[in-house]
């Protein structure tokens, strides 16, 4: 079933169905079309001399103030969901004319509404009401305006507490799919980017000192392979998102003969959200700790757990915080490429195309969006914050703090995508000053460690052995030179474990040849990486020259 996340005034679908798994062809998606409401922007509403009754006001004897209308709305920014609460609500209607809670007719009416309600919202055609507070009042109303009666049927055995919950989870669950999709696109430019630069050897650094040699393909594969537990962290948060809790109700399910099963299956939901004692399957995974509970009846099994259902937020509070880790990895990488673009280091030159100038110094050449990247991290990290704050106090079921949630939800989804988007493009385009890199490497005498390898090979013990590097590199600070500059002579007045196969080892090519443990940046442990990542990204491998 098609199911896309929406957003903008004219409710423009970011993405639809993905394909499984990844082709190394991704499509380029626009974040221009993902843009989900916040309060300060106009939604088109329609402005009524008198106010609509609400649909709960049955025992209420007064209207709501303009200013609680207004404080209390989440329509502008909760129409991101319409897709997904019409989803639900055509597989509630499918499941109660099944149980005999509504005839055919009714389903089948209710069902060609949504589907018209549908296509005017996608058309720009649909008139949203900030007085009928959010998405699922106003599509029910709306719904209720087309087709009559049946269309008040249509609540039967659902309340908003669990409709909202069900709409969330499924909009959610399209998001990840979507940055995984982001991610998958950033590493086949990250992996290309090693191939166009395969033997192209790099200073190393820790503390922000130099440090040893690395193959540049080495340190841009260590960025792969972080985007690769970036991706495994969202789809195992799917996987525990992935139940439905639609059935809960307000808090305590019903008494009405509801098939919940029916309804999960429908969303594509691996089941209801449900306790692991009411299922043969252990293996499915389950939003409830069900331990301290075992011994108790199944009435109170139910119970809570479908307070449980509709109270928590663990899944948007893990979902945000994979996206934080994430955001934290792209920033990491775009603080240490506007390092490397810098008149200091040399080492990356951006291109035109994913650079800015200053308004002021006519020479600059600025790799603002790695900056920007840097930047908009916070504001990933601060969405999470804001969520775990708003939960941290709140009592069990639903309290409309929860209302609160979707907002941080939404931004960090888009900030998050717009960070693998253009950090992708980045990588597209930048070149490497291989003669920059290649005069800079001779500083720092980053063959000390490899000449320490050597002395261990010749069995000295490896605390001993940096010492004699230690004074080797004394002495070559002393005369201003390198390692392999100094004679067999001198290395020998050091120690006499030092022999003419010592030049081997010293130089960056030569210590980058005697790297050979997994996973080390030795030309052909580096090489079996870019193997490897080249089959699992399915890219046609073609090395510069």
């Amino acid at each position: 079933m098609e199911s896309l996340l929406v957003s903008s005034a004219e409710t423009m679908p970011l993405f639809s169905s993905l394909p499984k798994p990844f082709s190394a062809t991704i499509p380029r998606i626009s974040n221009q079309a993902f843009s989900p409401h916040r309060r300060s922007f106009s939604i088109a509403a329609v402005q009524m001399n008198s106010k609509e009754a609400k649909l709960w006001g049955g025992r209420f004897e007064e209207s709501t103030t303009d200013a609680v209308e207004k404080f209390t709305e989440s329509i502008s920014f909760d129409k991101a969901l319409y897709k997904h609460d019409i989803m639900g609500s055509r597989a509630h209607a499918s499941m109660l004319a099944r149980q005999g809670l509504i005839t055919d007719d009714d389903r089948d009416k209710i069902l060609k509404g949504l589907d018209e309600i549908g296509g005017r919202i996608e058309r720009g055609e649909f008139a949203w009401r900030t007085d009928r507070e959010d998405v699922h009042m106003n599509i029910e109303a709306a719904l209720t305006d087309l087709v009559g009666e049946p269309a008040k049927k249509l609540h039967t055995a659902r309340s908003r507490n669990d409709q909202v919950c069900t709409d969330f989870r499924l909009w959610c669950r399209d998001a990840i799919d979507a940055i995984v999709l982001r991610i998958k696109h950033l590493q086949v430019a990250l992996v290309n980017l090693a191939l166009k630069n395969e033997g192209l050897i790099v200073p190393g650094y820790t503390h922000l000192q130099r440090a040893q040699p690395v193959l540049l393909a080495h340190l841009l594969l260590a960025y792969v392979e972080q985007l690769e537990r970036d991706a495994g962290r969202l789809l195992d948060c799917r996987v525990r998102m992935n139940f439905c809790p639609l059935g809960a109700c307000a808090l305590a399910g019903t008494g009405l003969p509801i098939d919940r099963f029916m309804t999960s299956e429908a969303l594509g939901f691996s089941a209801p959200m449900r306790n692991r004692d009411t299922t043969d399957n252990d293996s499915l995974l389950v939003a409830l700790d069900t331990e301290p509970l075992i011994f108790m009846n199944r009435v109170v099994l139910f119970y809570l757990l479908t307070h449980n259902a509709l109270s928590d937020r663990d899944f948007v509070l893990e979902f945000l915080s994979a996206n934080s880790i994430t955001a934290i990895h792209l920033s990491r990488l775009g603080e240490e490429w506007v390092l490397w673009a810098s008149e200091e280091f040399g080492f990356l030159i951006p291109s035109d195309s994913v650079s800015t100038g200053s308004s002021i110094m006519p020479q600059k050449k600025n790799p603002d969006p790695m900056e920007l990247v840097r930047g908009k991290s916070a504001r990933v990290i601060g969405d999470l914050v804001s969520l775990l704050v708003l939960c941290k106090g709140l009592p069990h079921a639903y309290n409309r703090d929860l209302q609160e949630d979707k907002e941080p939800v939404f931004d960090s989804v888009k900030t998050i995508m717009g960070m693998l988007e253009v950090s992708a493009e980045f990588a597209e385009n930048v070149t490497f000053n291989q003669e920059r890199i290649r005069n800079a490497l001779p500083a720092g005498h980053l063959d000390a460690t490899t000449l320490a390898d050597y002395l261990v090979k010749k069995e000295i013990p490896f605390r001993t052995s940096h010492d004699i590097v230690g004074r080797a590199v004394a002495l070559c600070v002393s005369r201003n030179c390198l390692l392999q500059d100094l004679s067999l002579d001198e290395l020998r007045s050091i120690s006499v474990t030092f022999d003419k196969d010592v030049y081997e080892f010293l130089g960056v090519e030569n210590a980058i040849k005697n790297f050979s443990s997994y996973g080390s940046t030795g030309s052909e442990c580096v090489s079996n990486q870019l193997d490897y990542w080249v089959t699992k990204l399915d890219i046609s491998r073609k090395r510069e020259g």
